[in-house]
Parts: structure tokens; C-alpha cells; sequence
């Protein structure tokens, strides 16, 4: 920066109307010239505070988020590779008013950050001796920002206890530094009791209401062999609310199998759970702002919009009276006429309802995948309890980013909305992080 004034002084010296830094290859940001470059949270195109954008362009509030970005019309995906060398990534998740980081949750028990674009060599948090990650469903499986995130510095982690193997919810806080987490600072609001290795869950989220949300699978096994998912005395195949403040919680809907990953629209409030099946059957549940408790998914009487089948298994199952059928559903094999032309899975990877700035024309589109079969595919609207403008969108996101997934573990949002894919990766660092981008 100091070469490029000293440059330009020395031209305005020389020149009458010396050229504009920019020109001269010094691409320095420019505050207030609308156009959010560099680390500029934002650009309103004034230098005016109080209308959500500071006089030194860094976000107030959520409102100017998208001041500043340029948008591309039309539906066309592509991808960009912004992290590799990862160690099992499965959560990718970002502050709501912090849009040059971007933080990728390792399974073993790290936090990494992405920051203006460069993976960090130093863990934002670091907590392996405290987690067990010895199954494929286990380890530290998510972290949330609470809305006021910026002024307390506290975050909240979902993990796996490494003694035995029980869910814990815990918060954290930062440190000094803001790029790395007090490993110290643990304070436990919540541990669950784990049966078995498998159908822990796993994921943190803030709702539109503030309050933590916690998806809590059915305890594992095959046919929720302890029926926890219809048990009310149990917190297993539930999904949870925490009022971070007071450390209470209560039940916020039952009859969950593995709701892996579940989301909030940003724009709506509405709620999509991707709920992993068993035998046959993967599934999108729905439940329309403003979200209501109470609902009951139907696990383990149904597996998607059928009767659940295998040993231990309910049979024969219960009408549906009172239960809530998904809205997308697809199977194992396409064996099953049933099963129409959605292509098959085993495990499905819930994401987002878009609401970024780049793709104003792809908003309001969920996108979904599935850890065995790695499409990405998508639904805009729900009609008469079911999906709809379903798509195929894994051709279109390979071309330019390459795109090349063995096993999607998650989608991320950051805090514009700009979608994310995770890939577990097959070996002890080779996990990557993609982001979805306006395709040419």
C-alpha cells in the first residue's frame, strides 16, 4: 500500500490528471465506491454510518450484507475449490455479521477458518483429547454463532465425549485473538447418553427465534431397538430447543431417525430436516414458519412415507393419523416402482434454501445430496406436502470448479448466503471444502 500512495504521489507530480491507483495494478478497496472489495464487509456506495453499512464499509447488521456484491441473472451453477487438506470435514458454518470467514468443523475434534479466501495453519479450536471420533458417526459434528456472536464471543459445540461416547453440548469462547477459540473455556450445557456408536445427530443451529436447536438421532442400532424416537422420556431421534441463556431445554418435535443436517431459511424461518434412512427410504421433512413444537416425523412406525421394515421394526405400523409424511423422499435401489426417476442414495446430506447475494434467480431453492451417491440436487416450493421443481444439479456444478465429490458430509452457508459442499475425503487429509458460484 505505502508503494502504491508513493507511486501515485510521484505521478500527480508529473501528470495533470495522474491515472487512478487502480490503473496503476494497486488495487486498493475504496471505500463508498459500491463495490465491496478486499476485506470491505461491505459498500453502499456512501461512507454513511447507521443505514447498516459503517463509514468504513464493516456490516451493522444484516440488512446491507449483500451492499457492494454484484449478482449474475440466470440459474447456472459452478464450483470453486476453497480449502484441501482437511482431516474429515463435516460442518461448514460462519458468524451472520463475519463475511471474510468462513469455519469448516473437522471431525476429530478442530475448528479451522477459512479467512479472506486462505486456510489457516492455526485450529480456530482445538479439542481432539476431549472427543472420540473412533466411528464414522462420531467425533465433533458441528459449531454454532449465536445471533450476538460479535459482542460475547461465545460459540456452541456438539460433540461426541471421548470417555463414552455420550453427546455434548458445550459452549465455548474466544480468546484475545479473534482467529482462535479458549480450548479452556468449556462449559457443558447438555450431555446425552449415547447406546450406541451410530445416529448421534449432531448438528447446532440458531433459529429465527434465537434459541439453539439440536438434532439428536435415535440412539443407533437398526429399528430403534430402545424406541426412543416415540419415547418422550427420551431425548434420542428428537429434535431439541436450548434457551442458551437459562441452560433449558425441551423437546421441539419427535419421531427422528438421524436428522443429520437440518436447516432454517434465512428469509422465511421455515424448517427442512433431511432425516438419514434405514433400509430403503432417505427424506426431506418440512414444517413452515412459524415453527411450531409438537410435531411428530413418524420414526420408527415409517421410513419415509412408508412402513418402516426389519427386525424390531413396528409391524404392523400404525396409520399416519398425527404424523407429519415428508415432503421429498428416494430410495436405496430403483427396484422399487416407487421410486420413480430420482437417482438413489443411502445417507441423505441436507443443505440450504439459498438466499445469497450472486444468485438473486436461484433463491428460495433447497439444496440437498446424499453421502453414498453425491449428487446435488434441488426443490423450490412445497405444494400440497410435496417437493417441488425438483432437479439434478450435479452436472452443472463439475465443469469449472471440477467438482468431484466422493462423500458429501455437509452443505454451509456463510454470512451471505453463499452456499458450501464438504467432502469427508477418503484418507487422513485429503477432505476438501467447495463453494457453489454463478456458473458461466
Amino acid at each position: 500500500m505505502r508503494l502504491c500512495v508513493l507511486f501515485l504521489v510521484l505521478l500527480s507530480i508529473a501528470l495533470t490528471d495522474p491515472p487512478s491507483i487502480k490503473a496503476q495494478g494497486c488495487n486498493a478497496p475504496v471505500c463508498g465506491n459500491g463495490i465491496a472489495e478486499g476485506t470491505e464487509e461491505c459498500d453502499d456506495g456512501n461512507t454513511n454510518s447507521g443505514d447498516g453499512c459503517s463509514a468504513t464499509c464493516q456490516l451493522e447488521n444484516s440488512s446491507a450484507v449483500c451492499a457492494g456484491v454484484p449478482t449474475v441473472a440466470g440459474t447456472a451453477l459452478d464450483s470453486v475449490r476453497v480449502a484441501s487438506g482437511l482431516v474429515h470435514p463435516v460442518h461448514v458454518t460462519a458468524p451472520r455479521l463475519d463475511p471474510n470467514r468462513v469455519f469448516v468443523v473437522e471431525q476429530p475434534g478442530r475448528i479451522r477458518i477459512i479467512k479472506n479466501g486462505a486456510l489457516l495453519a492455526t485450529p480456530f479450536l482445538a479439542i481432539e483429547s476431549r472427543v472420540l471420533s473412533a466411528g464414522s458417526e462420531q467425533g465433533l459434528l458441528s459449531v454454532a454463532f449465536p445471533p450476538d456472536f460479535e459482542t460475547n464471543g461465545f460459540l456452541f459445540v456438539n460433540y461426541t465425549r471421548q470417555t463414552d461416547g455420550a453427546t455434548v453440548i458445550a459452549r465455548y469462547q474466544v480468546s484475545g485473538n479473534p482467529d482462535v477459540a479458549d480450548a479452556g473455556s468449556e462449559h457443558v450445557l447438555l450431555t446425552i447418553p449415547q447406546p450406541f456408536a451410530n445416529h448421534n445427530g449432531g448438528l447446532n443451529v440458531f433459529g429465527p427465534d434465537g434459541f439453539l436447536y439440536v438434532g439428536m438421532g435415535d440412539g443407533g442400532s437398526g429399528c430403534d431397538p430402545n424406541e426412543n424416537a416415540q419415547n418422550d422420556a427420551s431425548l434420542l431421534g428428537k429434535l431439541l430447543r436450548i434457551n442458551v441463556s437459562t441452560e433449558t431445554y425441551q423437546i421441539w418435535a419427535k419421531g427422528l431417525r438421524n436428522p443429520w443436517r437440518f436447516s432454517f431459511d434465512r428469509a422465511t424461518g421455515d424448517l427442512y430436516i433431511a432425516d438419514v434412512g434405514q433400509n430403503l427410504w432417505e427424506e426431506v421433512d418440512y414444517q413452515p414458519a412459524p415453527a411450531g413444537s409438537g410435531l411428530n416425523y413418524g420414526w420408527d412406525f415409517y421410513e419415509g412415507r412408508h412402513c418402516s421394515s426389519g427386525s424390531g421394526c413396528p409391524d404392523p405400523c400404525p396409520a399416519p393419523t398425527g404424523l407429519t409424511m415428508p415432503v421429498l423422499e428416494y430410495c436405496h435401489s430403483q427396484v422399487d416402482p416407487a421410486c420413480g426417476s430420482h437417482p438413489r442414495g443411502c445417507a441423505i446430506t441436507g443443505g440450504f434454501v439459498y438466499r445469497g447475494c450472486r444468485m438473486p434467480d436461484l433463491r428460495g431453492t433447497y439444496f440437498y445430496s446424499d453421502y453414498c451417491t453425491a449428487f446435488i440436487r434441488t426443490f423450490r416450493g412445497v405444494l400440497g406436502g410435496n417437493a417441488q421443481n425438483l432437479a439434478d444439479r450435479t452436472a452443472d456444478v463439475a465443469p469449472g470448479g471440477g467438482l468431484s465429490i466422493g462423500s458429501v458430509t455437509s452443505f454451509g452457508e456463510d454470512a451471505r448466503g453463499e452456499l458450501y459442499v464438504t467432502d469427508h475425503g477418503s484418507g487422513a487429509a485429503d477432505g476438501e471444502v467447495f463453494k457453489l458460484v454463478p456458473g458461466s
